[in-house]
């Protein structure tokens, strides 16, 4: 029996290094939402690894979609492209500038893996337990406008879209 219902945020960007840092903030600000702070800075780590692969080697394209779900106590982190090669962990030397962004998921997550898709991409995930004192608070209270605000026409075309407990959808086009 489930006792909670599952919480689930996905963003869809294209992976841009301008991209990465304000992604990884709407990340952190969704895990203070769920009362899941101690499990920001690990999140944001292998996000902002797994996006900075999409961007350095992703082809066709850099579009991809970054997705967190807390199911019981464990939240899961995917990030998705449409490159279906899969990606191999690297025995990076001691002054090589790149090549350690899997062995530092593997280094701050419980688990991690890849999932192919054929010729549709692929997905990287990786899980972190969560704290059981989050587990049993409600989602904080949301102030403010929930309408698209100003931020019709910018530049960022991330989607965001959150699931909680109502499994009702809500959508807002960040800026």
């Amino acid at each position: 029996m489930i006792s909670q219902p599952s919480r689930h945020c996905t963003v869809e960007l294209q992976a841009l290094p301008s991209r990465i840092g304000q992604v990884r903030r709407i990340i952190s600000a969704q895990l203070r939402y769920w009362h899941l702070d101690p499990l920001i800075d690990p999140t944001a780590l292998g996000v902002t690894e797994l996006l900075t692969n999409v961007h350095r080697h992703a082809q066709p394209d850099k579009m991809c979609t970054v997705d967190i779900a807390l199911l019981l106590d464990r939240l899961t982190v995917s990030v998705s492209d449409h490159d279906p090669r899969v990606p191999t962990v690297n025995d990076a030397k001691l002054l090589d500038t790149g090549g350690r962004g899997l062995a530092l998921i593997a280094a701050v997550s419980e688990s991690w893996g890849i999932r192919p898709e054929g010729e549709l991409g692929k997905s990287i995930w990786f899980t972190l337990p969560a704290p059981p004192a989050a587990l049993a608070l409600p989602p904080r209270p949301v102030y403010g406008a929930t309408t698209d605000g100003p931020f019709r026409g910018t530049e960022l075309s991330a989607v965001i879209r959150e699931h909680g407990p109502t499994d009702a959808a809500r959508s807002a086009v960040v800026g």
